[in-house]
C-alpha cells in the first residue's frame, strides 16, 4: 500500500543545515519538502500559504526562540506537528519545547534513518525523543524535584545583567549586542536563569524577577 505524502517545512538559520536535511529527505518518496525558512518571520509568512504536516523547527534563531514560535504555531495552526531539531542536548530544552507544543526532539547530527523515523512518528501524532536523551531527561527531572527549595535564588552579576534586559523585552540578539557577548553565550545565561528560577519561559523570568526583587541593587 502506497504511503501518504508527508508535507514538511524546514526552519533553520543555517543554510548548510537546511541543505543537509534536504539531501537526506529528497529521495524519500513519501516525504515532500514544501518550503524552507531561515527565521521566525519567514516561517510565519510561509505558513499563511503552505501548511505542512510536519515542521522541523530549530530552537535558536536570530529573531525569535523556537519555544515562542512553537506556541504561536500550535495556537494558529493546530494540525501542524512540530519536531524540534537542534544542537542542544540539554534536558531543559527538551522539556521546554515539549511543553510549548512540540511532539518530537532531535539533535542536528542525527542520521537519515532516525530523522525519517521521527518525522513519521510525529506525523502519526505520537511523541518522539531520541533514545539517548530519554534517560537523561528522566534523571534530570527527578534531580530537579529533589532540589526544589523555598530559598531565594542567588544570581551572578552577569545573570542579573541578562535578566534585566530580558525584563526590558530585549531579544537574545539584542542582549548579545548590548553586553558584547555571543548569541550562544546569551542563550546559556538564559538557560541558567530558567533553571535557577524554575520557570519555563520569558514570561516566567519576568514574573520571578519582579516577585523576588532580583534586580534590586544590593
Amino acid at each position: 500500500m502506497k504511503k501518504a505524502i508527508i508535507k514538511v517545512v524546514i526552519t533553520d538559520d543555517h543554510p548548510l543545515v537546511i541543505k543537509g536535511l534536504q539531501n537526506m529527505l529528497d529521495h524519500v518518496a513519501h516525504v515532500a519538502i514544501i518550503d524552507t525558512c531561515q527565521n521566525g518571520a519567514e516561517l510565519l509568512t510561509s505558513l499563511e500559504k503552505n501548511i505542512p504536516d510536519v515542521l522541523l523547527l530549530d530552537i535558536q534563531m536570530p529573531d525569535q526562540n523556537g519555544d515562542e514560535l512553537a506556541r504561536i504555531i500550535k495556537k494558529e495552526y493546530h494540525s501542524v506537528r512540530i519536531l524540534a531539531l537542534t544542537g542542544f542536548d540539554t534536558p531543559f530544552y527538551v522539556r521546554s519545547m515539549l511543553q510549548s507544543g512540540c511532539l518530537g526532539y532531535l539533535i542536528k547530527n542525527t542520521g537519515q534513518k532516525t530523522l525519517l523515523e521521527a518525522i513519521e512518528t510525529v506525523y502519526r501524532g505520537e511523541q518522539y525523543i531520541e533514545e539517548r536523551l530519554q534517560e537523561v531527561l528522566l534523571n534530570n527531572m527527578l534531580k530537579l524535584r529533589k532540589q526544589r527549595t523555598s530559598a531565594d535564588p542567588v544570581l551572578t552579576r552577569r545573570e542579573k545583567d541578562v535578566l534585566r534586559l530580558v525584563v526590558d523585552e530585549y531579544t537574545s540578539q539584542e542582549i548579545a549586542d548590548t553586553l558584547y557577548l555571543s548569541l550562544r553565550t546569551v542563550e546559556k545565561y538564559r538557560l541558567h536563569l530558567l533553571q535557577k528560577l524554575q520557570v519555563k519561559n520569558t514570561v516566567g523570568l519576568v514574573k520571578a524577577a519582579l516577585e523576588l526583587n532580583l534586580l534590586d541593587e544590593k
